[in-house]
């Protein structure tokens, strides 16, 4: 699908375990492998609580993983420490889902934009204004919001100088965890216009969280469906509608509200809730919750199954060549 001299971050084996009580534990991400190519958009979507932001803090060096390697330009991120893991924070930054909270409310835009520059020793003092406005304007923003408090501003204009801030150091990959789910529908799709044109203009790799599948659709080269610390699903945006295999993929297309939609049709809902990621079942993860459940799926974990070049699928039904649709 994509050309592999373009990869530059690919994840293998990155599993994350979290010790709990009565000496359990909790495996937010289980054997993921997924990879990340210059100018595209890779969407991770899923349920809360699935590891979607877990595993984006790997990229972003927020977290280390208990098993398995990042690679980065063939360094292997995981392994990095000290100096050398700091710089290499300048090429992967982060918009987190509310700007608010990773702003400190004392410092104006200015210094909020520029903080990154100053703390890498980029700019001189002096140079901050003009940058600050340089990247204002980046992101469609008026430069004299300069001198503005993040209070004083609205949630998609704090967003935008959230993105402003990630872009500043120039990085090659940016992600954005649920950087749009707070803000109004007509905001968002301005911010999401904002990323493309971004996107295009720097040739940045995204990595970008979302609840919805219709809204991450509608602009990622690439999804990949999480469930319970899985990856069960993996296909490109555009092939979605008519490719996607895994159930859970298919509830989750169920579930996209449309002003289009057929309205007489009644909206199908998987049943039943999902387990506790304590207590996920041996086997597939979706067992409890999917209307095709066999023997197999209750006795073993299906791993992921290339169906197509760039389509892969953890379904011991739907992952094999001639199998349902």
């Amino acid at each position: 699908m994509f050309d592999e001299k373009d990869m530059i971050l690919e994840a293998r084996h990155v599993t994350r375990r979290f010790p709990a009580s009565n000496h359990r534990t909790l495996v937010a991400c289980n054997d993921i492998n997924l990879k990340l190519y210059k100018g595209k958009t890779l969407g991770l979507v899923g349920e809360s609580g699935c590891g979607k932001s877990t595993f984006m803090r790997f990229l972003a060096s927020l977290d280390t993983p208990t098993e398995g390697e990042i690679f980065f330009h063939g360094q292997d991120m995981t392994k990095m420490k000290g100096e050398t893991l700091r710089q290499n924070r300048q090429k992967i930054q982060m918009v987190f889902q509310d700007p608010s909270a990773s702003f400190n409310p004392k410092m104006k835009i200015r210094d909020i934009i520029c903080e990154p520059l100053m703390n890498f020793g980029r700019i001189k003092k002096r140079e901050k204004d003009a940058v600050a406005r340089k990247y204002l304007k980046l992101v469609d923003l008026p430069g004299d919001f300069a001198d503005r408090y993040p209070h004083n501003m609205s949630g998609g204009q704090r967003q935008r100088v959230a993105i402003a801030r990630a872009i500043v150091l120039e990085p090659e990959i940016v992600v954005m965890d649920e950087a749009t789910c707070a803000l109004d529908v007509s905001v968002q799709k301005t911010i999401i216009e904002l990323v493309v044109k971004l996107q295009k203009e720097k040739n940045i790799a995204i990595g970008f969280i979302a609840h919805d599948l219709g809204l991450i659709q509608s602009f990622a080269h690439q999804i990949a469906v999480m469930y319970l610390g899985n990856i069960v699903e993996v296909l490109p945006a555009e092939e979605l509608n008519i490719c996607a295999r895994h159930p859970y993929t298919k509830a989750l297309m169920g579930a996209i509200f449309d002003i289009h939609m057929d309205f007489s049709k009644k909206i199908a809902s998987i049943e039943s809730e999902a387990p506790s990621p304590l207590d996920v079942p041996a086997g597939c993860p979706f067992q409890d919750r999917c209307g095709h459940c066999e023997e197999i799926c209750k006795r073993e974990r299906p791993s992921l199954t290339e169906l197509e070049p760039g389509h892969q699928v953890a379904c011991h039904i739907f992952g094999k060549k001639g199998g349902k649709s």
